[in-house]
C-alpha cells in the first residue's frame, strides 16, 4: 500500500503540524484463545483515544493504522465514515481544530511474522503467548497512532485478557474485574510501547540504590518466559547482570533510571536479539539455554542485557528525531554494552569479543555497495528497517571507542550526562550531541564528525619498517589506504605494538607507542631505534576502527607463531586481520584454513575459537577454489575431530569442537561417529550429549541422507517442544532430495502459512554446501519470485526470503550475470529490495575473487 511506507518528508511535515498530548489504548485479547475461524486473519479489538494539538487549525493530516477493518472513527465528537477515511494503513484527518480528540475502534490482526501483536501457540502444551514488537513502525498494527519517533507522548494501556493470564506493559499494572490497567508512561515514542500477555512463567526480584543526596531509588525487577522453558530459566544470572548494569549506568550517567519497573521478557519466535521497550524489555527466548553452552553464550546474553539497558537513556529518554540518526541510540548502546560488560560484570574479556566478532560485522557491512555513513540518509521506513545493520551498530560503536581515545573517557561521559539532562524526554539530531562533546572535551567535533560519522568506508593501516645497518628500526611508518569509492583518509588514534619471539618461543610485546595517524603516511618517530620486531601490530589494543595489514616479516612470523602470541586481545586482532585479508583476496583461503587447523586448538578465548570455526567454514564454502574444496572440507573435518578428542574432558572447548565437527562432517566415518554418539554406542569422555547437541549432530546426518524422516520424527517425540519443532523443520528441509527442496521452496515462497520462525528454519535447512547441484535450478526461480514476494509479504519475511534464498552457493560468473540482469531489469524496484540483492551480489563477487586467489599457485 502506498501509504504504508511513511517517508521522511511526510514525517517532518506532520511533526511540524502536530504535537501529541497522550494516548489511551484499550485492547481486548480474549480472542487469542480458541479455534481459528478459517475465514480471514484472527483479530482483536483495539480502541484508541489520541489527544493532540494542531498549530494550523483547519489543516489536514493523517493517523497510522494497519488493520483488517475499522468499526468506527470519531474526530472531535464527529463520526467519520471508516470506508471514506481509512485506506488500510492511514486514517485521513481533515479540518483539524487547535485541540483534537481522535477515537478509533478497529479490528487488528494477530501476527505470525513477529511484527505487531505476535501470537504463538506452544506445541508442548497448547498454551497461547502474545507479545508485541514494533521497531521501526509496527505499533500501527496494534493501535491507531502517529507512527514516528519525534511525536512522543505518554500512554495509558488497558487490556482484557483470557482468564488465568497475566499481562505486562511498560508501566506497572493492576487487574480489576478482568481488566489490566497500567500506569501512565513518561513521554515515549510509539515504537517502544509494549504488551506481553499469556500464562508466562514470572520471577521477581528488586534493585535498590541510594544516591549521594540521600534519596533512594527502588526498581521492581521481573523476568518472564514460556512455562515450557521454566526448568532451564537461570533468572538469578539475568538479575545479577541487570543489577550490575544498573549500578554501572547510575555511576556513570548521573541520571536515575526513569521508567519505574524493569521487566525482561524472553519470548518465542522473536525476530531480533532484543528490544529496549522501557519497563518491559523483550528478548529472543534462545537466550534461555536448554543445553550446555560456552561462556561466550553467557557473555553474549549479558552484553545484550546491558545493550538494552543503555537504551533506557540513549534512545528511550532521549530519542533521535528521525531514523537518519538511529546511531544516536544503537551505536551508543552497542558501545555501552561492551563498556559496561568489562566494567561491571565477570566478563572481563568483552573487548576481545568486540574486536573479534562485532567489528567483523562492521567491516563486512562497510565494504558492501550499500555502505553508508554512520549518520545515514533514511528516506522512508523501508530504508529504516534495513539500517539496523553493522554500520549503525558495530561501526558506530567502534567509532565511539575511537572518540573515547580521542576526547578522553571522562569528557565523553560528562558529555553524555549533559546530553541526558538537556534533552530528557525529547528528540535530538547529530548536532545536539556534538555540541555537548565540544563543551566537555574542548575539541572541535565538527572535523571529527565529518571524518567518522558523515563518510562511509573503512581504512586499511599497514606498517612499513626500515631497518638500519645496526639491525634496529631506522624508520617505522604507518601507511593509510582507502577504497577508491570512499577515499576519505581519517585521523586515527592508534597504538603501534612491536612484538618479538622470546627464547621460550612465545611472541610478546616489547614496545608500544600511542600516536595519531593522519593522511597517507605517518612516521612513528618514537619507535626509531627500537630493536627489530618480528611482528608489528598497528592498532594494538584496538583503539580505532580500521583493517589492519601486515608487512612481509610480520606475516611470516604469524605463519609460524600465531598461536604463541601471549596477549589474548593482540592474538584476536591478528586473527581478525588475517580473516579480512582472506575476504579481500590478499591471503588464500587455504592458508587461513591451515592457520586455524594449526593454531585454533591452542586458542584460549572460547569466543575467538567459535569465531574461527565460523570463519573457517566460510573460507571453505565461499573462498576456496572449487578444485580444492573437497580436500579443504575433509581437512577441516579431520582437524575438528582431532581437536574434539584433544580438548579437556567436559570443557567448553570440547563442546565447541564437537559442534564444529558436526558442522564440518563430510565422510562416512564422520557420519558413523555421529550416529554412534547419538545411539550411545560410542562416547567422547566428558561430552554431555544433551538435547540441543543431539539436534546439532542430526542436521549433517539429514543433509547427507544418513537419517530419514522417521528418525527425525522420533527425535521430535523426544523433544516435542517449540525448540524441537524448529530443529526438526530445519533438518527436514536439509535432506538431499528434489522433492524435499521443492516442498521447502513452496512452503516459503508460494505460501504464507509458516510463521517467521519456521520460515527461517526452512531456509536454513534448504541451502546446504554439500547440495550445490541439487539446488542449482532454484537460482532462476529466485529471480522470478523475489519482486512478488517483496510486494506481498511483510518486510520481515521478505528479508528472510531475499537474503536467505539468494543462490550464493552457485558460485559462477553465470550467477553473477543473472544477478546483474535482474538489477538492470528492475531499476524501479523498491530500493530496500534492490539493496538486499546488491549486497548478496557483492558477497558472490567477493567469493569469486577469493576463489581466484586460492586457485593461484603459491608466490
Amino acid at each position: 500500500m502506498p501509504g504504508e511506507n511513511l517517508s521522511r518528508d511526510e514525517a517532518r511535515e506532520r511533526a511540524a503540524l502536530l504535537s501529541v498530548d497522550g494516548y489511551e489504548v484499550s485492547l481486548d485479547l480474549r480472542s487469542a484463545v480458541g479455534e481459528d475461524s478459517g475465514d480471514g486473519p484472527r483479530t482483536f479489538r483495539s480502541v484508541t483515544t489520541v489527544r493532540f494539538r494542531c498549530n494550523e487549525p483547519g489543516a489536514s493530516s493523517f493517523a497510522d493504522l494497519i488493520a483488517p477493518s475499522v468499526t468506527a472513527v470519531s474526530l472531535n465528537g464527529r463520526d467519520l465514515d471508516p470506508g471514506e477515511v481509512f485506506d488500510g494503513c492511514r486514517i485521513t484527518l481533515e479540518d483539524l481544530a487547535a485541540d483534537n480528540e481522535l477515537v478509533v475502534d478497529a479490528q487488528c490482526a494477530y501476527s505470525r511474522t513477529g511484527e505487531g501483536m505476535h501470537r504463538f501457540v506452544d506445541p508442548q502444551d497448547g498454551e497461547v503467548y502474545l507479545y508485541t514488537q514494533y521497531e521501526p513502525a509496527d505499533a500501527r498494527r496494534v493501535f491507531a497512532n502517529f507512527e514516528q519517533p519525534d511525536l512522543k507522548a505518554p500512554y495509558r494501556f488497558e487490556v482484557r485478557a483470557p482468564e488465568g493470564w497475566t499481562v505486562w506493559s511498560n508501566g506497572a499494572g493492576e487487574q480489576t474485574d478482568g481488566v489490566w490497567r497500567f500506569a501512565e508512561t513518561k513521554p515515549i515514542s510509539t515504537y517502544i510501547t509494549c504488551v506481553a500477555a499469556g500464562p508466562y512463567h514470572y520471577v521477581t526480584d528488586s534493585y535498590s540504590r541510594t544516591f549521594a543526596d540521600g534519596t533512594t531509588l527502588e526498581i521492581p525487577l521481573g523476568a518472564l518466559c514460556r512455562k515450557g522453558l521454566a526448568p532451564y530459566f537461570d533468572a538469578d544470572d539475568v538479575f545479577l547482570v541487570t543489577k550490575q548494569g544498573l549500578d554501572f549506568f547510575h555511576d556513570h550517567f548521573d541520571y536515575p533510571y526513569p521508567f519505574g519497573k524493569y521487566d525482561q521478557a524472553f519470548v518465542p519466535e522473536y525476530n531480533l536479539g532484543a528490544m529496549e521497550n522501557p519497563g518491559l524489555v523483550t528478548f529472543r527466548e534462545e537466550f534461555i539455554f536448554r543445553g550446555k553452552v560456552t561462556q561466550a553464550s553467557y557473555e553474549g546474553r549479558a552484553n545484550v542485557i546491558l545493550h538494552e539497558m543503555a537504551h533506557m537513556w540513549f534512545g528511550d529518554l532521549v530519542t533521535m528525531e528521525w531514523w537518519d540518526d538511529l546511531w544516536l541510540k544503537e551505536s551508543f548502546a552497542d558501545f555501552m554494552g561492551a563498556f559496561s560488560l568489562v566494567g561491571a560484570t565477570r566478563f572481563a574479556g568483552g573487548w576481545i569479543t568486540f574486536a573479534n566478532r562485532r567489528k567483523a560485522w562492521a567491516y563486512r557491512a562497510d565494504q558492501l555497495p550499500s555502505t553508508h555513513p554512520v549518520t545515514a540518509d533514511i528516506r522512508d521506513l523501508q530504508d529504516a528497517k534495513l539500517n539496523f545493520d553493522g554500520i549503525t551498530y558495530a561501526k558506530g560503536a567502534s567509532v565511539l571507542k575511537q572518540l573515547v581515545a580521542y576526547a578522553g573517557e571522562e569528557a565523553f561521559l560528562e558529555g553524555a550526562r549533559r546530553y541526558f539532562k538537556r534533552h530528557a524526554y525529547g528528540n535530538t539530531r547529530l548536532g545536539d550531541l556534538l555540541s555537548v562533546l565540544e563543551e566537555t572535551s574542548g575539541r572541535d567535533m565538527s572535523a571529527w564528525s565529518r571524518s567518522w560519522l558523515q563518510t562511509a568506508g573503512v581504512n586499511a593501516l599497514t606498517p612499513q619498517v626500515l631497518l638500519g645497518a645496526d639491525g634496529r628500526v631506522e624508520e617505522l611508518a604507518v601507511v593509510q589506504e582507502a577504497a577508491e569509492a570512499y577515499p576519505e583518509l581519517r585521523p586515527h588514534r592508534v597504538a603501534v605494538g612491536l612484538y618479538r619471539v622470546t627464547d621460550g618461543g612465545t611472541l610478546e610485546r616489547c614496545a608500544r607507542v600511542e600516536t595519531d595517524v593522519d593522511g597517507a603516511r605517518t612516521v612513528v618517530a618514537e619507535l626509531a631505534g627500537a630493536e627489530a620486531p618480528d611482528l608489528v601490530l598497528v592498532n594494538d589494543d584496538d583503539l580505532t576502527y580500521c583493517k589492519t595489514r601486515f608487512d612481509a616479516t610480520s606475516l611470516a612470523t604469524l605463519r609460524e607463531h600465531l598461536g604463541s602470541v601471549t596477549d589474548p586481545l593482540a592474538r584476536a586482532l591478528c586473527w581478525s586481520a588475517l580473516w579480512n585479508m582472506t575476504r579481500d583476496a590478499l591471503l588464500p583461503a587455504r592458508d587461513f584454513v591451515d592457520l586455524v587447523l594449526r593454531f585454533g586448538g591452542r586458542e584460549s578465548e572460547i569466543g575467538v575459537v567459535q569465531m574461527l570455526h565460523a570463519w573457517a567454514e566460510s573460507a571453505v564454502t565461499h573462498y576456496t577454489a572449487p578444485a580444492r574444496r573437497e580436500t579443504a572440507a575433509r581437512l577441516l573435518a579431520e582437524g575438528a575431530r582431532r581437536e574434539l578428542y584433544a580438548a579437556g574432558a567436559g570443557s567448553e572447548h570440547q563442546l565447541a569442537w564437537a559442534r564444529f565437527f558436526a558442522r564440518t562432517a563430510t565422510a562416512g566415518a564422520d557420519f558413523e561417529l555421529l550416529r554412534d554418539l547419538l545411539a550411545g554406542t560410542a562416547t567422547v569422555e566428558g561430552l554431555d550429549l544433551d538435547q540441543e547437541l543431539r539436534w546439532v549432530f542430526l542436521e549433517p546426518l539429514a543433509a547427507h541422507g544418513a537419517v530419514d524422516e522417521k528418525a527425525l520424527a522420533e527425535e521430535l517425540a523426544r523433544d516435542d517442544t517449540a525448540s524441537g519443532k524448529r530443529h526438526q523443520v530445519r533438518c527436514l528441509a536439509a535432506r538431499p532430495s528434489e522433492a524435499v527442496k521443492a516442498q521447502a521452496w513452496a512452503q516459503v515462497v508460494e505460501s504464507d502459512a509458516l510463521s517467521n520462525a519456521m520460515v527461517e528454519a526452512t531456509i536454513a535447512g534448504f541451502s546446504q554446501g554439500s547440495q550445490r547441484e541439487l539446488i542449482a535450478p532454484y537460482a532462476e526461480k529466485y529471480f522470478a519470485a523475489i519482486e512478488r514476494v517483496w510486494a506481498e509479504r511483510s518486510i520481515q519475511i521478505g528479508m528472510h526470503v531475499v537474503q536467505g534464498l539468494f543462490p550464493s552457493l552457485q558460485q559462477s560468473k553465470e550467477t553473477l550475470d543473472a544477478t546483474d540482469a535482474w538489477l538492470d531489469a528492475h531499476r524501479e524496484a523498491a530500493p530496500a529490495l534492490r539493496r538486499l540483492v546488491l549486497e548478496s551480489r557483492d558477497d558472490l563477487a567477493r567469493a569469486l575473487r577469493g576463489q581466484a586467489c586460492d586457485e593461484a599457485p603459491d608466490q
